[in-house]
């Protein structure tokens, strides 16, 4: 059992946009109260990561269908069924986001988006980061006058353009 008190629970009003495991890994979460930071220990993966596995977003090894069956209390010929196939990324919620938090990221790509590209380019030269070979990991930060920072890295690999 996790010994932090926000546990994050399924928006019921996602429902219809998620795939059926969705709903099982939140409720398995909800009954053992236990926080991404917890199951990501337990899965050796990073909370972020599992997150993205709980609302469809990323696809699941049989070693974290086997440590979430067991951690989460829910068969294992379940998971196995509802997260055996391929992820269908992209489908978690309307564009552009309506949902305060996740609006505010999206805005950041708004504002800033350019300013990101043009200094990626000049450091990297022609290219994109990537999306697929990708890590990133969400901390928290007080600084000296108490107030409390989210610190959100994104590592992406850089793929120049080829020429052809």
């Amino acid at each position: 059992m996790s010994d932090h008190q926000n546990i994050a629970v399924l928006d019921t009003s996602l429902i219809p946009r998620l795939p059926l495991s969705s709903q099982t890994l939140f409720e398995g979460k909800a009954r053992k109260a236990l926080t991404f930071s917890a199951i990501a220990a337990a899965l050796h993966r990073s909370e972020v990561a599992v997150a993205a596995l709980f609302y469809g977003q990323a696809q699941a090894s049989p070693a974290d269908i086997s440590a979430l069956a067991s951690l989460l209390e829910i068969p294992e010929h379940t998971l196995s069924e509802q997260l055996g196939g391929f992820p269908d990324r992209g489908r978690a919620g309307p564009m552009p986001p309506v949902e305060p938090l996740i609006y505010r990221l999206y805005e950041i790509i708004q504002n800033y988006g350019y300013a990101y590209k043009a200094v990626l380019n000049e450091k990297f030269g022609d290219g994109i980061m990537s999306a697929i070979a990708f890590s990133t990991k969400v901390e928290k930060e007080v600084d000296e006058g108490g107030n409390t920072w989210a610190v959100i890295t994104l590592r992406g690999k850089w793929l120049p353009f080829p020429r052809f």
